[in-house]
């Protein structure tokens, strides 16, 4: 039986659907956003577009009160008013009150931190270690092809995760489906496609049209938290700090090619940012990394 036309399930219903098809966010967005809205209405006991709709700044300030009581920090506390906000003005399209103001709440004060990333040495002894450690040789292989995606191609590691065996055979570039279903074209360097191409090779799984090209050991779709592990094994073994995960392996691609002269908005293509002031972090990044040798190298600093 289809739940009724306003109810709690309804609402989380065409919230959940509105993000994924009309506003195409990722799976992680989705999962957060609807488990923020599910908060919501329960804590409010609300079933009805309009009690969102109408919902004021008092409302959202008390339940971010509950939420910091259960202990979330700055970050967290202002995803979830966005995710907050979001859903009210959803509610006010439901009702007809699209361009109503937005209820006016400042969040709280987040300090945008610099990507730290690692050095070019460390990217290469991180992938061969994945690769050592891992319990079969075809493991080591496919989680070593996906940390050169992201460091040799500057792939989010969820853009990797979803590649099938439509992009092959590999070629000199790679058309990469990111956020919001935006497409990019990315080079692809040879030592990329060979290891790729080593874990093809040695892979159990037939690649059949439409499955993941990377697959997990029972052949299901290779999950992020599997290469999460991998790479923190590896880290512990380099003795390098937490800050070593994949996503860093990104942010060592774009730092590596500002630092070699690449220009912004190229760095902007190739990373898929929606905006240049996404890419231009990279610029401190790099003159954080010059400052570090500077004063390593400089004599006065000896």
């Amino acid at each position: 039986m289809s739940a009724p036309l306003h109810s709690r399930a309804a609402l989380l219903e065409a919230w959940h659907a509105h993000l994924t098809h009309a506003r195409r966010r990722s799976p992680h967005t989705v999962r957060a956003y609807v488990a923020t809205a599910r908060r919501l209405l329960d804590s409010l006991q609300l079933q009805e577009w309009p009690e969102v709709a109408h919902l004021d700044p008092a409302d959202l300030r008390r339940q971010l009160a509950a939420r910091r009581a259960d202990g979330i920090g700055n970050v967290s506390a202002a995803r979830e008013l966005s995710a907050l906000k979001a859903f009210i003005a959803f509610a006010r399209q439901q009702t007809g009150e699209a361009n109503a103001a937005p209820p006016r709440l400042r969040g709280p004060r987040v300090k945008k931190g610099l990507p730290r990333p690692v050095t070019p040495d460390e990217a290469v002894h991180l992938m061969e270690t994945v690769n050592d450690l891992a319990a079969d040789d075809w493991l080591g292989a496919r989680d070593r092809a996906v940390l050169l995606l992201l460091y040799g191609a500057g792939l989010r590691i969820a853009e990797a995760l979803s590649l099938t065996p439509a992009v092959l055979p590999l070629g000199e570039t790679l058309v990469v489906t990111g956020k919001g279903a935006k497409q990019r074209l990315v080079p692809l360097l040879p030592i990329v496609r060979d290891g790729v191409t080593a874990y093809l090779a040695q892979c159990p799984w037939p690649m059949q049209a439409g499955e993941p090209l990377f697959r997990g050991a029972k052949g299901g779709p290779l999950s992020q938290g599997v290469v999460q592990k991998a790479m923190a094994r590896a880290r512990v073994v380099l003795g390098l700090p937490q800050t070593a995960t994949p996503h860093a392996l990104r942010h060592s691609f774009a730092t590596h090619l500002l630092g070699a002269g690449a220009d912004l908005r190229s760095l902007q293509e190739l990373l898929g940012h929606a905006s240049l002031g996404s890419t231009q972090i990279y610029t401190k990044v790099d003159a954080a990394t010059l400052l570090d040798v500077y004063r390593n190298a400089h004599p006065r600093e000896q």
